[in-house]
């Protein structure tokens, strides 16, 4: 196979991307899903754990192609909510990786989700990079409590030139280290856009030399493998569950709307709206610039992964943030851009739709995105709206109250989820689970919802 017939950050010897180019995005995602349901080098426990495996798998295949699956397929979605189920805090979970693999298997083992959990994220690795933009437990926070994102200005609102000219570059000499002092001495390196003439790589590699730079270079090795440490002891994991337990994996890689990419870490909330306002055309410039970025890390992260499908956390374009004539102007042209160049490559976008999408329901049902082809998973939005607006265009997902899961009753879930089924799963094209990711959960609520999607016939 060549560089013509693989996709974009694909291992040169994977056969599923043999004749890649010549494949329409349903021949393509077909292979993927082929390979979800097969994955290579498992040995499962037993025909029945494989059999539970796959039956997993292919009910959510089916709610995508808007079938009816032989089940609703239950996804838990959480952050730090296994370390609360299993009595650790949040700090033993990003800091003693036993625990939070002990705490990862118990919740698993007891509460059998039809899909994995996420570990959450490493803390020595944010200590040792200097992370500035967020908060954890330990540092800046209780240990009891999850981590919290710092928002601000983090670019300036005269780079957008700079951004949109060479992102990498930006990113490197610029952004990065403003996010985390390990990157400080990036900031004095050229552009590796300079390096035109291999004779002149000599004089190109000076910079090197820099005690700042060795530093960053040192202080990012050193990250790598703690960050590497972390990666090994959930892996293992997460392997286990899906070879003794038949828990499979729900997705693979992570991607942003390109106007989230500018809103969030870059300009903020304050900042955007500001800049809506002073300099429009730059955050579209910079929202272009950003889709086939945000593609081609989507499929760099799914290449050797077994399930296909993309997360999508939708932040800046909720009701209330801005207009719907801004919303079809600024957020919607990009994030279809982002979305088409995912379903081209024969991923799943999953688009969590955080707060309410009432106001965006006419603008999502779009004639660019095939039917089929992607999951709005809603937080606070109507589900009878949006099972009018996407009846048989989307599969839809998620509803279940965070605020009901942390302080309500097994009763109570089981009721909403009963009623919430009834409501727009009787033709299938749906998957159960909480509106956004769970930290704080009671073990009951938790079990109530999975229970009550597991026994549910429509």
């Amino acid at each position: 196979m060549n560089d013509q017939t693989q996709a974009p950050g694909a291992a040169p010897t994977d056969s599923m991307f043999d004749g890649w180019e010549s494949l329409n995005w349903q021949e393509r995602r077909t292979r993927r899903f082929a390979r979800w349901l097969t994955p290579a080098g498992v040995e499962f426990a037993s025909d029945e754990v494989k059999a539970a495996y796959v039956e997993r798998v292919q009910a959510v295949i089916d709610a995508v192609e808007l079938r009816r699956p032989s089940r609703v397929p239950v996804v838990p979605m959480t952050c730090f909510a296994p370390a609360y189920y299993a009595g650790i805090t949040p700090k033993e979970a990003m800091y003693d990786y036993e625990k939070l693999c002990a705490a990862l298997l118990r919740f698993h083992e007891d509460l059998q989700p039809d899909f994995q959990a996420e570990p959450m994220g490493p803390g020595p690795v944010y200590e040792l990079l200097g992370t500035k933009f967020m908060n954890w437990p330990g540092h800046g926070l209780a240990d009891e409590q999850p981590w919290q994102y710092l928002e601000a200005e983090y670019m300036h609102p005269d780079e957008y030139d700079d951004l949109i000219a060479d992102p990498s570059a930006y990113f490197m000499r610029k952004l990065l280290p403003r996010f985390a002092d390990a990157f400080t001495g990036l900031a004095k390196l050229d552009p590796f856009s300079d390096v035109l003439e291999v004779a002149g790589l000599p004089f190109n590699i000076f910079q090197y030399a820099d005690p700042d730079v060795a530093e960053s270079l040192r202080r990012l090795a050193d990250a790598a493998a703690a960050s590497l440490q972390y990666a090994e002891a959930w892996m293992g994991l997460m392997a286990d569950l899906i070879a003794r337990l038949g828990i499979p994996s729900f997705w693979a890689g992570i991607a942003k709307a390109p106007y989230d990419c500018i809103a969030d870490t870059l300009r903020g909330t304050k900042g955007i709206v500001q800049d809506r306002y002073r300099r429009p055309s730059k955050i579209i410039e910079a929202a272009e610039r950003f889709a086939p970025l945000q593609i081609g890390s989507a499929v760099r992260q799914t290449a050797l992964a077994d399930t296909p499908l993309t997360c999508i956390p939708l932040h800046k374009g909720a009701d209330g943030y801005m207009s719907d004539a801004d919303f079809r102007k600024f957020y919607w042209p990009t994030l279809k851009a982002l979305l088409r160049g995912l379903v081209d490559e024969g991923l799943v976008p999953v688009l969590i739709a955080e707060g309410g999408y009432n106001t965006r329901l006419e603008v999502v049902v779009d004639d660019d995105i095939p039917a089929g082809s992607v999951v709005w998973w809603f937080d606070q939005t109507d589900m009878a709206a949006a099972r009018k607006a996407l009846d048989g265009y989307a599969c839809m997902g998620g509803n279940v109250p965070l605020a009901m899961l942390a302080v309500g009753t097994g009763q109570q879930v089981e009721t909403y989820v009963t009623d919430l089924l009834d409501s727009v799963a009787k033709g299938g094209a749906f998957i159960l689970g909480p509106g956004g990711c769970v930290d704080d959960a009671k073990a009951e609520t938790f079990k109530a919802m999975i229970d009550a999607g597991r026994r549910w016939k429509a």
